[in-house]
């Protein structure tokens, strides 16, 4: 039996039809399946250094540990494409300090269907919950062991991965039983040199060789002094990058 040309004109139409409805279903189901945009890998290893001490408290003549992590951290960890968080407290005796929080994967495992951008965006969330949870502890510690605080997190780190990232909330006013920053002269370079030999003698160097140090509240205390507040941060900065050989970065300083 044979067709006619018009009757195969209409079965022609009615495939591409059928074509162009079923083309858009395979185009959406292979992308549900396989083509999911995949986010470049965060591989930055970071730390987080969080002041727990009386000049931490939201109070007058404190710089106000909390609202300075909440304004910075999830800041921090977008900008330097963490992709874990370590948490270090800054206590009366911070390297054997009872308050920990376990490491957080900011960047956890998935398949080709797992919207990482909400995934990640939770994980940014359960590090800033781990955060306040370490501020919380450090609190009912009280002290202000800055260098202590330091190795602590150093520690956290292997010393042949990436370079490690490090946010440290405080006003860096060190004082701990063995050393007191503010009974110190460091109004001159040689001054400063004598006090960071005396710190260094008694508690060693912090393992941050090589790491970013980014300050959030360095020198606050000295906001009415500037005369004060540039031999403070002179001082941190002699003391981070001259012996400690770390770099220091202001990038998130408030």
């Amino acid at each position: 039996m044979q067709h006619s040309a018009r009757t195969g004109r209409r079965s022609t139409i009615r495939t591409a039809r059928r074509l162009a409805v079923i083309a858009p279903l395979v185009c959406v189901l292979s992308t549900l399946v396989s083509c999911t945009k995949q986010e470049e890998a965060l591989t930055t290893p970071c730390g987080l250094v969080v002041d727990g001490s009386g000049s931490a408290a939201a109070v007058k003549e404190g710089f106000d540990s909390e609202a300075k992590l909440k304004d910075s951290l999830i800041g921090f960890l977008t900008d330097q494409k963490c992709g874990t968080l370590d948490f270090a407290p800054i206590t009366r005796s911070s390297r054997s300090s009872s308050c920990r929080q376990d490491r957080v994967d900011l960047d956890p495992p998935h398949d080709a269907q797992t919207d990482q951008k909400v995934q990640r965006a939770n994980a940014q969330r359960n590090a800033a919950a781990a955060a306040l949870a370490e501020l919380k502890c450090a609190r009912t510690q009280n002290g202000s062991d800055v260098w202590g605080g330091l190795a602590r997190i150093g520690e956290a780190f292997r010393s042949d991965g990436p370079t490690p990232k490090l946010l440290v909330v405080s006003d860096f006013d060190q004082a701990d039983p063995e050393f007191h920053l503010s009974r110190q002269n460091i109004s001159t370079k040689a001054d400063r040199d004598k006090v960071i030999d005396t710190l260094v003698q008694k508690r060693g160097l912090p393992g941050i060789k090589g790491m970013d140090v980014f300050p959030v509240g360095l020198g606050m205390q000295y906001s009415a002094k500037p005369s004060e507040a540039d031999d403070f941060e002179s001082f941190w900065v002699e003391a981070l990058e001259g012996r400690a050989k770390a770099h220091v970065d202001n990038q998130y300083k408030r």
